[in-house]
């Protein structure tokens, strides 16, 4: 299929296919009130294919990459689900290494997810990349199914699941003990829990687009934040300013970048929403801040 802009959409359809991303509509609600953008031939039907991810898109580094070495690991979660699975990959004959935890969208592990960790690994650092849905059977393929069991797991062990994944990791014997989260919208919501529930154990955060945690829980934050939004994702973006006041009065290091004309996922290559620039920007950032904050 050809791939496809942001631009190449009204941004309303945009922000519908938005909703059924996050679950507030569903599938069916989503081709009724799409049939309004249904002109020239095209079915509303067709519009969900070109704006739903195609992961071949995301492969950045494939995974028989030389450089890499991957595989698949488990994690205890006594507080959680009693484990939790996931994709460990690092540089191929590295000694010890500073780790980032990699957490996933709403969806589970996929592909787009393992390339992110794949990515970092290149970038000279040890990356685990859990799927909250193992419980579940893990990530199944696709993303209907993903986001219909993602929605069955309780919120309260999935924390606990990827708490006990960040201190696993940053306990492992081929690690340097210095530990980073980085996390995408859900994710990237993970990724300022793990920084209020960790305090100092986590050396350094960049949360995508993720909700913000509690004023209240804010002074309990240590790691250096730098937070990533889009300026069309208003309903996430929109508590930002309120995030940013709170870190600096708790007195963390932070930095927080908004870029413009974006949508929510602009860093997610497997779909329209993607914008290469925007994307590009943020990730020299990411590792600029693991750079500085995770080595030495």
């Amino acid at each position: 299929m050809e791939r496809k802009k942001a631009s190449d959409f009204p941004q309303e359809l945009l922000n519908l296919f938005d909703g059924y991303v996050h679950g507030r509509t569903s599938r069916r609600q989503f081709l009724d009130r799409a049939q309004s953008f249904a002109v020239g031939g095209v079915t509303a039907a067709a519009l969900f294919e070109m704006l739903k991810p195609n992961y071949a898109w995301a492969i950045q580094v494939p995974p028989e990459d030389k450089r890499i070495v991957a595989e698949r690991a488990s994690v205890p979660s006594l507080q959680g689900y009693g484990s939790i699975k996931g994709y460990l990959v690092r540089p191929a004959g590295a000694a010890k290494l500073p780790a980032v935890l990699v957490i996933h969208e709403n969806r589970g592990l996929n592909p787009y997810i393992e390339d992110v960790a794949r990515r970092l690994a290149v970038a000279g650092f040890m990356a685990f990349a859990p799927d909250s849905l193992t419980s579940v059977g893990g990530y199944p393929g696709d993303d209907e199914k993903g986001l219909a069991l993602f929605g069955q797991l309780d919120r309260a062990k999935m924390s606990e699941d990827f708490l006990a994944a960040a201190r696993w990791l940053k306990a492992r014997p081929d690690g340097t003990g210095k530990l980073g989260a980085v996390g995408f919208c859900f994710g990237g919501g993970v990724v300022n829990m793990l920084a209020v529930r960790m305090g100092a154990e986590l050396g350094a955060g960049v949360p995508f687009y993720g909700a913000q945690p509690n004023a209240a829980d804010v002074a309990a934050i240590r790691a250096p934040i730098n937070a990533q939004y889009a300026e069309l994702d208003e309903r996430l973006t929109a508590g930002w300013p309120a995030y940013d006041a709170a870190l600096t009065t708790a007195g963390v290091v932070h930095e927080g970048h908004v870029y413009k004309a974006t949508n929510h996922g602009f860093h997610n290559d497997s779909t329209p929403r993607y914008d290469d620039a925007a994307a590009k920007e943020a990730w020299q950032r990411t590792l600029g801040w693991f750079d500085k904050y995770l080595r030495g």
